[in-house]
């Protein structure tokens, strides 16, 4: 009598495990070169051209994500210092078709007539189904680089399959993608970790 009661329980628990692993955001990545000494730098600014705006001129996409740089730096005690930084910021987004292509194990019957005990009779027959999903992937990478040297020492990443979405939907994301890029940067302005 108790199993009954804990095994639809169990099942509720099993199921919204699952949706809370479907429901991901982007996969964040980060690297960090081990030579950098991190608790020498104080002050940053943007890597100049930065890498997106490669073709000469910004749009609302670079704008929100230099605005969401600044508040991490800023969060992270550094000084924003355009003629003389310690570090450089730069950002690079790119978007890439991609292809999903998976099996899944399947099952079927087939049923045949058999004259001798007239009746049918079903046969299984097990077959893989393979679907193909095709799907558009943006990668935003946020490096670091040492101005002096002119040295990578810090990059980060998010990356995660792009969607049509209002503008305000597209801040957002951007927003929590930078977020998320440096809540992996572990130094803070003139300071080790």
């Amino acid at each position: 009598m108790r199993l009954s009661r804990i095994l639809p329980t169990a099942w509720l628990a099993l199921v919204l495990l699952l949706l809370a692993g479907c429901a991901s955001g982007p996969t964040i990545r980060a690297d960090a070169d081990p030579q950098a000494d991190f608790g020498r730098y104080r002050s940053w600014a943007f890597y100049e051209p930065i890498a997106m705006e490669a073709n000469g001129y910004t749009s609302f996409t670079t704008e929100r994500i230099r605005e969401a740089v600044r508040r991490e730096m800023d969060a992270r005690g550094y000084t924003y210092d355009p003629a003389a930084p310690d570090l450089r910021v730069n950002f690079q987004g790119i978007v890439q078709d991609r292809t999903d292509v998976y099996t899944m194990p399947r099952t079927d019957y087939q049923y045949f007539y058999s004259y001798r005990a007239r009746t049918y009779v079903a046969v299984p027959v097990w077959y893989d189904e393979t679907q193909v999903r095709q799907y558009r992937e943006g990668t935003l990478t946020v490096d670091l680089v040492d101005a002096r040297r002119n040295h990578l020492v810090w990059t980060g990443s998010a990356i995660g399959r792009v969607t049509r979405k209002t503008p305000q939907e597209r801040a957002a994301d951007i927003d929590a993608a930078v977020a998320a890029i440096f809540a992996r940067y572990p130094y803070r302005g003139g300071a080790a970790p």
